[in-house]
């Protein structure tokens, strides 16, 4: 089993995907009865976790609430071996 799996099948990684489809896979999440939905991100794709908060919060679910927002640093490994640190987010929100 891996290391990094997600404790519960209620994360949505934030990628290079367009906005809409992470909004999309929320709202699915809480319309499938998912109290809580976390909302991942890393390094550039921050903004978009942000942006896909907002977009749940201003436009489709106002009803929706920021259960917690966590910052972190990762440790990163690189091809070459070395190692970059990249800031991650977490949101936690609940319907």
């Amino acid at each position: 089993m891996p290391e990094n799996k997600p404790e519960n099948d209620n994360v949505v990684l934030i990628g290079k995907k367009p906005t809409i489809g992470y909004v999309l896979a929320v709202l699915t999440q809480l319309s499938q009865g998912a109290k809580e939905v976390v909302i991942r991100a890393r390094g550039k794709q921050i903004a978009r976790a942000v942006t896909v908060l907002e977009l749940l919060k201003r436009k489709y679910r106002p009803d929706i609430k920021t259960k917690s927002i966590t910052t972190s640093t990762e440790d990163v490994p690189k091809e070459d071996g070395k190692v970059t640190k990249v800031s991650a987010i977490e949101i936690i929100v609940e319907a």
